[in-house]
């Protein structure tokens, strides 16, 4: 269980610092992504020997007086070892399913003059899967004037389209670096 929980722990702790309101505690376990697939190696290979071991055939009891009450404890039975099989399961696939902790807080844009639309692309370096991804978007709609946002952890990119009467590309990374992850480099683009 602890390296399922291990192999996703820099995921849980992004939605876990978004939803406690510390933003910056994001990416602080990013650096153990690296080692997510050795951790999700370890976790099979220790359930697969555990089913093992509980599916294998018994071999005969010796007959002996011991005292027994012949009751198995629960942490030694199968059910047991199903719940954790599903728990570890289910921490294994966190980052796959772990937007739908991030409330939506998209912007609906009424009405936005053309000429100050701006189109901004940032390099953002530090994040490792999808919710790092919805903890940018979150961050960046949370100030005024955001048209529309994307961001990708594969690209390690962040596109941002916003009204600049209302706010400014500095605004924009100043709550990016703010979450944690950190903007290295920004190209600046007039929105056709």
């Amino acid at each position: 269980m602890l390296a399922a929980i291990a192999a996703s722990l820099w995921c849980i702790t992004t939605v876990l610092a978004l939803l406690a309101g510390t933003s910056g505690l994001a990416s602080t376990l990013s650096w153990m992504e690296p080692a997510r697939p050795y951790l999700l190696g370890l976790t099979v290979a220790v359930l697969g020997f555990a089913w093992y071991q509980k599916l294998k055939p018994q071999k005969a009891a010796i007959d002996c007086d011991c005292e027994e009450d012949g009751k198995t404890p629960f942490m030694q039975t199968k059910s047991f070892l199903g719940i954790v099989t599903v728990f570890a399961a289910l921490m294994m696939a966190f980052p796959y399913y772990s937007t739908i902790f991030y409330p939506d807080n998209g912007k609906q844009v009424i009405m936005v003059s053309q000429a100050d639309v701006q189109a901004v692309t940032f390099d953002i370096s530090g994040m490792t899967c999808t919710s790092c991804e919805e903890h940018v978007k979150h961050a960046v709609n949370e100030l005024p004037g955001i048209v529309g946002t994307t961001a990708s952890f594969e690209d390690g990119k962040a596109e941002v389209k916003f009204d600049k009467s209302k706010t400014s590309t500095e605004n924009i990374k100043a709550a990016i670096d703010g979450t944690g992850y950190k903007v290295t480099d920004f190209k600046t683009a007039n929105n056709q």
